[in-house]
């Protein structure tokens, strides 16, 4: 690579934090310095209020390096998308995986979850975390080629640090519930890489296909075998799809 080193901030998805993305920033680091950082309302991260993906991201951003890539998985590529609108002068491109930008059906978007899904978890909660976020887990496995393997790191870095708060937990899920970016898309100018699980059942294929033609400088790249977490089930495939990435101008 040739140039200053480029930095990549990683955010993760709902219920989980910075650990998920170990093995990436690993195999990131060997070009790049790779950031994973945790949510507003995770780990140390104090709670923003309101809990918008919008409030998320200008939390984050005061936070992150004057120029910056960003690579966001699930709930994180939400926030990534809204940075990248938020503060195009910092955000000089977007990795979304496993992203949607719309995470549950309505009248003029079908691919996605139904509504009661999501209410689901938010009522589990209540009764059971831990066995909530378990189950929540194993939804993003589902299909995937890998899905043993990829269930294990998954809870593996669950494990990793104190489980958020309830209510961190609860307003997660009203956030994924409520938000659209589908009309902020055509807006977000930054080189954008789309990497989705072909098998993706929280976050379809369709939905990775129609960020790669509603960006104005994105493409797509399909992971055959993968479910919702792409970067776990062909790490190898992913990374080095991201390097090149950084490397193009």
């Amino acid at each position: 690579m040739t140039g200053a080193v480029k930095t990549v901030v990683l955010l993760h998805g709902w219920g989980m934090n910075p650990a998920v993305f170990d093995d990436l920033r690993m195999r990131l680091s060997v070009r790049c310095d790779a950031q994973p950082r945790a949510l507003p309302g995770y780990m140390v991260m104090p709670q923003c209020e309101p809990y918008t993906v919008h409030a998320i991201a200008a939390a984050l951003a005061t936070a992150a390096p004057e120029k910056c890539f960003v690579a966001g998985w699930s709930l994180g590529g939400l926030v990534a998308l809204a940075w990248a609108r938020l503060a195009p002068q910092q955000v000089e491109g977007l990795v979304l995986l496993g992203t949607t930008p719309c995470f549950v059906q309505r009248k003029d978007w079908t691919t996605a979850i139904e509504a009661r899904v999501l209410q689901e978890f938010a009522a589990g909660l209540e009764r059971d975390c831990a066995g909530t976020l378990k189950r929540f887990l194993s939804l993003q496995t589902q299909g995937d080629d890998a899905a043993t393997d990829v269930l294990r790191d998954l809870r593996t870095a669950l494990k990793r640090d104190e489980v958020p708060s309830k209510k961190t937990l609860t307003q997660g899920l009203q956030l994924l519930l409520h938000a659209d970016l589908r009309t902020t898309l055509p807006l977000i100018a930054q080189r954008t890489l789309v990497i989705h699980g072909e098998r993706d059942v929280l976050a379809p294929l369709a939905a990775g296909e129609f960020l790669a033609s509603a960006l104005p400088s994105a493409r797509l790249l399909p992971i055959s075998g993968a479910a919702h977490a792409p970067f776990l089930s062909a790490p190898h495939a992913v990374s080095r799809a991201m390097l090149e990435f950084f490397d193009e101008r």
